[in-house]
């Protein structure tokens, strides 16, 4: 599996499934009045750009490398069966469903594949601009890279903490458009009191925040509310493999996918730099 999840060929195929299933998801964008906007059993919305994307993402999946898949609009097997599975695939085939709605652009493609609890290659797509992030962790092997319509323009390298403090720089927080709950507000006030400077924050939708964070366009992103393991395994590899991490907010180990009965993400700090000064201080209690 490992030596599969460096090849050349095999990385550009998983690009190349991403963006075929953001150009479908383009195609029902374009054109609002088919969405078929519903609603789950969770409340939060599907439209058909989900359902469009999954079935291409799953069919192609399954003749690159036929092994289990979870997708956020599959049925979720049951613990007992896919926690003994060494490897597998976890998909959401549109990250930022609202975003989505919503018209921004704001929305991703996850592919990540997984081997015992963690991401060893992730993809994440933006349809609207035909961007695609990878991160490949395998051993001592790392690469963080940036493509549009398909073709390498960058290495990523996340930003250094102590480099912006010694600089007397803000802090660049990302948070998202609709989760700044009250418990977030109280762990950004503690932030603001470990970091000297102003915090400067930015909103950001779907999968992208860790990818920004990855490129050296921010420092810190805190989610402290729900999220599942497909909306953050695609994106946690590619900025870990750019130098960053997603910790759990409580014990600051890194996330690791498949090891409960539910896919429900503990909350989670992802950072830029793992050094950031302070960073012990704001464990949650």
């Amino acid at each position: 599996m490992n030596k599969l999840a460096v090849d050349p060929v095999f990385i550009a195929q998983v690009v190349d499934i991403s963006r075929r299933a953001g150009a479908a998801i383009l195609a029902i964008y374009q054109r609002p009045e088919t969405a078929a906007i519903e609603l789950k059993a969770d409340g939060s919305p599907v439209t058909q750009a989900d359902l469009a994307a999954h079935q291409l993402i799953v069919a192609a999946l399954r003749q690159l490398l036929p092994i289990p898949i979870i997708s956020e609009e599959a049925h979720l097997p049951e613990a007992a069966e896919r926690q003994n599975w060494p490897h597998y695939w976890l998909v959401d085939p549109l990250d930022g469903t609202k975003e989505f709605i919503a018209g921004n652009g704001e929305f991703t493609v996850n592919i990540a594949l997984i081997e015992r609890g963690l991401p060893l290659l992730g993809v994440v797509h933006l349809p609207v601009a035909d961007e695609t992030y990878l991160g490949l962790m395998v051993g001592g092997q790392t690469r963080a890279e940036k493509y549009l319509a398909g073709e390498k323009i960058a290495d990523l390298q996340s930003s250094s903490a102590k480099a912006r403090l010694a600089a007397g720089q803000s802090l660049r927080v990302l948070i998202s458009h609709r989760h700044a709950g009250p418990e977030a507000q109280a762990w950004l006030q503690q932030l603001q009191q470990q970091w000297p400077e102003p915090l400067e924050f930015l909103t950001l939708g779907s999968s992208l925040k860790f990818c920004w964070l990855a490129e050296g366009r921010g420092d810190l992103y805190p989610r402290l509310g729900p999220t599942s393991e497909w909306d953050t395994a695609a994106a946690q590899a590619v900025l870990a493999a750019a130098g960053g991490a997603v910790l759990n907010a409580q014990d600051l180990h890194s996330l690791t996918y498949n090891g409960a009965d539910s896919l429900l993400n503990p909350w989670f700090i992802a950072v830029a730099d793992v050094s950031l000064p302070g960073l012990i201080n704001l464990k949650l209690k």
